[in-house]
């Protein structure tokens, strides 16, 4: 090389001089989180859903989320014997069983 075209090339930007070799740019973009809610809060905690128990005996052992028959996605903490059967998620049991 000579020190010629160095000094023409502009060393921040890869980009100036295109013919020397593979240039490598990289595109800045503002880093952004996506914030993944486990839980909707809403009517659906205050129900029992269906799920299979080798789900909640595999999330028990995992800490991993399950989702029920109406889609709900959560992690299993509290005995379901507590709450009424969620109306959803026995809807589409029965609708399942008629098969």
């Amino acid at each position: 090389m000579t020190d010629s075209f160095l000094d023409d090339a502009d060393p921040v930007s890869p980009l100036s001089s295109p013919d020397q070799g593979a240039g490598t740019s990289v595109l800045e973009r503002p880093e952004t989180k996506e914030q993944t809610d486990l839980t909707d809060n809403g009517d659906a905690d205050r129900f029992a859903h269906y799920v299979s128990k080798d789900r909640i005996a595999e999330s028990r052992m995992t800490g991993r989320p399950v989702v029920a028959l109406c889609g709900k996605v959560w992690v299993p903490k509290h005995d379901p014997s507590q709450y009424p059967v969620c109306p959803d998620c026995k809807r589409i049991y029965d609708e399942m069983r008629g098969f």
